[in-house]
């Protein structure tokens, strides 16, 4: 099939089944593509299930692209909730952010600044509001605290389900606990088969890479080079009687999210630093936790639920790689750190582009073909 010829594809296999697998297979099914989702584990178990799960733009101004590209995420979400329904996946409670060196503090502001000539909706208050707020923080009262009110967090699993449920119902496939090995071609390169772990081969006309941290492997079955950054991260789940905030933090050396009714999230880039040096995981989690109870001291009687390490799915550039790879007829990339605010907005673009051909100009910058095979 060539692309943008107007014929159907008869089957697209989407391998791997994140967020962003997800949601461009739910987008390809609305189109009235043939989904097919393949993932060695569940719906959304794999790194979908061990991030952070922040919505937001404040934190992506390397480039502005980047930045509009995640802007369009976060609004995509507010219209993917629309559609779907936001319970139990989407919690638009905002984000607040503050730090305790003079140095740290003073980025924090440039930052807000930055966004605010951006029309990026941002305030300043002190933490005696941040207090009223968020009355089980511990902070200094005259401490500057940015706060992002059109920020989320995202239970991933949950949007997962909800978005392969919803494809599945409309008719497309599921095959999970089984891993891709193999992608042939015809004479003429483009895409032809899968094969499955199982012995299963299934005849397709489109392959979207949305393999996380495994796209490279992928890429690599169709004799392309995707380079990706090998950048750890350790996120633990702790368990409360209460969750006693409402909001996305990052604060002073921890990140902190609600999860749920009895749950919270927690990462730390500085833990993450420690992943190589050896230090045990149950460490790691300890150490996460101490930091918690440092911000929330009423988290003092949680307990850590559980830990996991787990590898980003970040190209070597630090953006995206989405689209077609115009060497490989019928083969396209969905891989990117942030998938989880990506992930409408990708999802919808992508799926467009395999369906019509068009390119929207916001995937300008990102294209896979930037890294040379």
């Amino acid at each position: 099939m060539s692309i943008g010829s107007g014929k159907r594809p008869e089957r697209v296999a989407v391998i791997g089944v994140g967020v962003l697998g997800a949601c461009v297979g739910w987008n390809l099914s609305r189109q009235g593509a043939e989904v097919v989702f393949i993932d060695a584990l569940q719906p959304g178990e794999g790194v979908t299930n061990w991030s952070f799960a922040w919505v937001n733009a404040s934190n992506k101004t390397v480039r502005k692209s980047y930045f509009d590209l995640n802007v369009a995420g976060m609004a995509a979400h507010r219209e993917l909730a629309g559609t779907i329904g936001p319970d139990s996946w989407w919690f638009p409670s905002g984000h607040l952010r503050w730090a305790d060196d003079p140095a740290a503090e003073t980025k924090l502001l440039e930052t807000a600044d930055l966004l605010a000539r951006w029309e990026y909706r941002v305030e300043v208050f002190t933490g005696a509001k941040a207090r009223r707020l968020e009355p089980a923080l511990a902070m200094p009262g005259e401490v500057p605290v940015v706060c992002y009110p059109d920020e989320a967090w995202v239970h991933g699993r949950h949007l997962v389900g909800r978005l392969v449920g919803q494809a599945v119902e409309a008719g497309a496939e599921l095959r999970s606990g089984t891993a891709v090995c193999d992608i042939s071609t015809r004479t003429d390169g483009s895409v032809r088969t899968v094969a499955l772990s199982d012995g299963t081969r299934l005849d397709v006309d489109i392959v979207v890479n949305a393999a996380g941290p495994q796209a490279a492997n992928v890429a690599a079955l169709v004799a392309l080079q995707l380079p990706m950054r090998r950048e750890p991260g350790v996120v633990t789940r702790i368990d409360c009687a209460r969750v006693p905030i409402g909001r996305v933090m990052h604060a002073p050396h921890i990140e902190i999210r609600p999860d749920g009714d009895a749950s919270m999230v927690l990462h730390s880039r500085e833990i993450d630093a420690l992943i190589d040096t050896g230090e045990d995981p149950s460490e790691l989690a300890r150490m996460l936790h101490e930091s918690a109870r440092n911000v929330v001291p009423e988290l003092g009687s949680s307990r850590i639920a559980e830990t996991r390490t787990a590898n980003r799915p970040i190209p070597a550039d630090g953006f995206p790689s989405v689209g077609a790879v115009p060497s490989v007829p019928g083969y396209y990339e969905a891989v990117s750190h942030s998938g989880i605010t990506l992930g409408p907005v990708i999802g919808r673009l992508l799926a467009t582009e395999i369906v019509s051909g068009r390119r929207d100009a916001m995937l300008a910058d990102f294209r896979p073909e930037r890294f040379p095979s």
